[in-house]
């Protein structure tokens, strides 16, 4: 039976959505084409129609991500991302989660390919937390530093078993001082 363009593009969307989630959780090697396939509700054969490789998938998986937190984060204040992003629900809830965070030292081993679109969505990230595109100078790196400062913390917090003081305790503790540090700049 011949399948539409249309549903060609629908079944490579969902592999491509079914796969951020499954790395974010997982990381890049902890799920395999077989099983991520079969997440989306597709046959292990059909992979290779839709992408030349795993990282093929991986660098639109990342892109993916990126659109998603793009999406989850878009409209909401400063203080209001920072509370949203340092807190134990975000962390819980990796597969739905911001992409740096989750596979940020996992592309750090990946292919340039995948690097690149990891910068890029870095990039476009920052735009968004600055408020606009060209953000420069003592500026953008306050932006940088709150954004690694947000990243650092869900990184080290995820790290911690879940029932740990301590994965609360790096949440709240960065939370608070991101925020002060925006009060006292305002």
């Amino acid at each position: 039976m011949k399948v539409s363009k249309e549903q060609v593009r629908e079944n490579r969307q969902r592999i491509v959505e079914t796969a951020s989630a499954l790395f974010r959780e997982r990381g890049f090697d902890g799920v395999g084409v077989a099983e991520l396939m079969s997440a989306a509700g597709l046959t292990h054969g059909g992979f290779y129609k839709h992408f030349a490789s795993k990282t093929d998938l991986m660098a639109e998986a990342v892109s993916c991500g990126f659109v998603q937190a793009a999406d989850i984060s878009g409209g909401t204040g400063r203080e209001e991302f920072v509370e949203r992003y340092l807190s134990r629900q975000h962390r819980d809830a990796m597969g739905s989660g911001c992409v740096m965070s989750a596979l940020g030292t996992d592309t750090a081993r990946q292919p340039d390919s995948v690097k690149a679109l990891f910068a890029e969505g870095i990039e476009k990230h920052l735009a968004r937390l600055g408020g606009e595109e060209g953000v420069e100078g003592s500026r953008r790196a306050d932006i940088i530093d709150t954004l690694a400062h947000l990243v650092g913390a869900m990184v080290l917090s995820r790290a911690c078993p879940d029932d740990s003081a301590l994965a609360d305790e790096i949440l709240d503790v960065c939370r608070a001082r991101i925020l002060n540090e925006g009060n006292s700049e305002a």
